[in-house]
């Protein structure tokens, strides 16, 4: 009992010892650091850690924005497994993210690959595929509605050129969520330019390397700037997957809110926007934003344990 207790009151000792040394200048420091820092602590605390705890709370309620908050327990949670219209959000958002993250990622890195080139007008090329990530999303969705127009749009009076007769898009059941995904595509300019800076550091005598020992265009692609590139694509995959289970804003503006046609488009996150906010069900709301939390996190968990193995740091 001595031999243990001994240790912890010299520790506690030494601590009391180094808080007593700070000079009168530290504290000061101390002091005016925290008053500077204070309002965004305070922000902090009041805009992000009290809302979630309060979410928390609400889950667990009958919470609505017109009477006060009742405790139901678990409630809301067993309500949402015999919710068809949850599932059915989830089961698209599933799709969306399955068909869209891998899309993403391979057009951003064959865009980077593109950019990667020594090609006249270089930076001109860069600006032009980097301008659509800069522009405003409510912006961006506007126009594609006329994009995405049956009768007038841009897109399929290309497609007429070649003969081919263009779908619903938006106005089509079946093609309304794959317009979703050629919309977010269009987005790629920002993966695009953290993969193009990871193909300007893999080292270039590993490639000369490569090439004296014969190895094409390809088997250097797949040998050399491949594993370079892996924390780059673990990242865009990590993030492809929160992002997608954010997805909103583009399918609001594009649907105009109802997640049509026949809940097609009706994505997690757009169906927790209508209980809060067109059903005022706050706490059902608060209840699936904790379960989407916790796929979220079971789902980032599960993607470093299968491929977070895989990434090559350099050595590191």
């Amino acid at each position: 009992m001595t031999a243990t207790s001994a240790p912890s009151t010299r520790a506690g000792t030494r601590s009391s010892t180094r808080r007593s040394a700070r000079t009168p200048q530290q504290r000061r420091n101390f002091f005016w650091g925290l008053v500077f820092t204070s309002p965004a602590i305070i922000g902090l605390l009041w805009f992000t850690a009290y809302p979630v705890l309060v979410s928390l709370y609400y889950s667990f309620t009958s919470a609505t924005m017109m009477k006060p908050a009742e405790w139901l327990g678990l409630g809301n949670y067993e309500s949402l497994g015999s919710d068809s219209a949850f599932w059915n959000s989830l089961g698209n958002t599933l799709y969306y993210i399955v068909v869209s993250v891998p899309l993403g990622i391979a057009v951003a890195l064959f865009l980077a690959i593109l950019l990667n080139l020594n090609v006249r007008g270089q930076s001109i090329y860069r600006v032009i595929f980097y301008l659509p990530a800069i522009v405003p999303l409510v912006a961006s969705a506007v126009v594609w509605l006329y994009v995405f127009n049956p009768q007038y749009g841009v897109l399929n009076t290309v497609l007429g050129w070649f003969g081919i007769t263009g779908p619903g898009w938006l106005a089509s059941p079946e093609w309304a969520m794959p317009a979703l995904i050629i919309f977010s595509t269009w987005g790629a300019g920002n993966l695009m330019i953290i993969l193009l800076a990871g193909l300007q550091d893999v080292p270039q005598d590993l490639h000369d390397q490569a090439k004296v020992d014969g190895a094409g265009v390809f088997r250097r692609f797949r040998h050399v700037s491949l594993p370079f590139l892996s924390p780059h694509l673990l990242f865009a995959l990590v993030t492809g997957l929160i992002a997608g289970f954010q997805f909103f804003t583009p399918v609001f503006v594009l649907t105009n809110g109802t997640g049509g046609p026949a809940g097609k488009t009706l994505v997690s996150g757009l169906y927790l926007y209508q209980n809060a906010f067109q059903f005022f069900k706050v706490g059902y709301a608060s209840a699936i934003a904790w379960v989407l939390f916790i796929i979220v996190g079971l789902g980032t968990a599960l993607v470093f344990r299968l491929v977070g193995r895989r990434v090559y740091y350099g050595g590191a």
